[in-house]
């Protein structure tokens, strides 16, 4: 188990952590709305005003930045300073420039969402930010490693916990992804061209597009998993040797995948097959996690029946199970001639990112709240609610779009008795707008249950600042009669 702190708790920088998840909930729930907004302008076309900035191919950067780099992001910056200073048992190397890591990573994801909406854009996946802003970015996450390494290298603990494994691969492994995918020719301060071209440009960008999925929103957040279940639950980790190979494991196998997103294209069959063998390993360290994360429960199940922070912790473990079952499901060639342009794929990406993601980081935070502000969470009622929310917003959002992209791909497919197409694209298109809708309700009771969660946050805080005046005051009343 992540062992408890031996410093006095106020001798940690946790100042900074409180700020990471404050605009982290602030853009998860920019990000989240952005995704319903555009979620209904797919449904129903009219809502984009005929306004450039409000149009889809604008908002849905915005909408994935938001949520993968603002909210996804600021949670990982959070957590980590968190979990390293407690693992560490030291404090937070370099506070200034853990300062600088704060406001730069914000403003740069600030200024990202202006550009998109102003219609500047790479247009690359997960990567559609100008060249200025990749630089700047660039240097924030240099900073953001140095500090975390110092704190790690300045531990009074021998050991290095697990999780900071995971950290680390992350944020060296990201540093590449980065870097080379976005190397580029300016030819004016809102407009560059990629060095790639072609299909080398393809396969970079999927190398990158894949790997972001695998450093950024799943090795990082199997960090935080390995401390906050530990913790909440009261248990020490299952196997801790299990946890080992599941890194070393995840970190060799993932950079190998990424073509597997091109295959039925101009890349070579022999790359495109060798991603959908690795895609396939990936199976066994993934779901060795999942399983190392479920069974550190064993010995206090009945915490799933009186804590909801649990229930978030363990249902993220479930749907990281599920979507790394899915992933390597949909890498298989036949399988992916059906999924390939589909809506099947979108349902795949939010059953992580919605189901593993983000309950893994509310569950997270719901940990962090009482012990950032050092006072009872205003609400465990409202756990529960958001809870049920966000579980309910997910299964009709991934549902949805399985029928639609599964729907979709059969029809693309379909030929009559003449070998002639049997439906036109439009017929697809027509098909799609009820399970459209149904997205679209699913994301409103997640959105919802988001904003359940920054109430209680708002509300725990302001008790916190409540207890804190009247401790001031009655200790300023002992004082005045000393």
């Amino acid at each position: 188990m992540a062992q408890s702190s031996a410093l006095p708790v106020e001798q940690y920088n946790f100042d900074i952590v409180r700020k990471f998840m404050i605009v982290a909930m602030v853009y998860g729930v920019l990000g989240m709305s952005v995704g319903l907004y555009i979620a209904c302008e797919l449904a129903w076309p009219f809502l984009n005003f005929d306004i450039p900035a409000l149009t889809f191919g604008r908002l849905r950067p915005v909408h994935t930045s938001l949520v993968v780099f603002g909210f996804g992001g600021s949670a990982l910056f959070a957590t980590a300073y968190y979990i390293v200073q407690r693992t560490c048992q030291a404090r937070l190397a370099f506070p200034w420039l853990a300062e600088f890591t704060f406001w730069g990573w914000t403003a740069g994801v600030a200024l990202g969402v202006i550009t998109y909406m102003a219609g500047f854009s790479q247009g690359r996946e997960y990567a559609e930010f100008e060249w200025p802003l990749d630089i700047a970015i660039t240097l924030v996450w240099v900073c953001y490693i140095v500090v975390y390494v110092e704190t790690v290298r300045r531990r009074s603990q021998p050991h290095i916990y697990v999780a900071n494994w995971f950290f680390m691969a992350f944020l060296l492994a990201v540093a590449l992804l980065h870097i080379f995918n976005n190397l580029a020719v300016p030819v004016s301060l809102t407009k560059s061209y990629s060095l790639f071209a072609g299909v080398q440009d393809a396969m970079t960008q999927w190398w990158y597009g894949h790997n972001a999925v695998g450093f950024f929103l799943t090795a990082a957040f199997l960090g935080m998993m390995y401390y906050f279940v530990p913790k909440q639950a009261g248990r020490p980790v299952y196997s801790y040797r299990l946890s080992i190979i599941h890194f070393w494991a995840l970190i060799f196998l993932y950079m190998w995948a990424g073509g597997h997103h091109l295959h039925w294209t101009a890349l070579p069959d022999w790359v495109s097959t060798l991603a959908a063998t690795f895609s396939i390993l990936l199976l066994m360290p993934s779901w060795g996690g999942m399983i190392n994360g479920i069974m550190t429960l064993s010995g206090a199940w009945d915490k799933l029946r009186s804590d909801p922070i649990m229930l978030f912790l363990i249902t993220s473990l479930s749907f990281y199970g599920m979507s790394t079952f899915e992933g390597p499901l949909m890498s298989l060639k036949s399988v992916n001639a059906l999924s390939h342009y589909t809506d099947w794929t979108i349902g795949h990406v939010h059953s992580g990112a919605l189901g593993w993601v983000a309950l893994v980081s509310f569950g997270s935070f719901y940990h962090l709240i009482p012990r950032l502000y050092q006072t009872k969470l205003y609400s465990k009622t409202l756990v529960y609610v958001h809870f049920w929310l966000a579980t309910i917003g997910i299964v009709l959002y991934i549902t949805s779009m399985w029928v639609a992209g599964i729907g979709q791909g059969l029809m693309l497919r379909g030929f009559d008795d003449y070998g002639n197409l049997a439906y036109t694209f439009i017929e697809t298109v027509e098909f799609m707008h009820t399970p459209y809708v149904w997205r679209a309700l699913g994301g409103a009771f997640f959105v919802v249950g988001a904003l359940v969660m920054a109430y209680n946050m708002v509300m725990t805080a302001r008790a916190s600042r409540s207890e804190q005046a009247a401790l001031e005051a009655k200790l300023a009343a002992k004082l005045a009669k000393a």
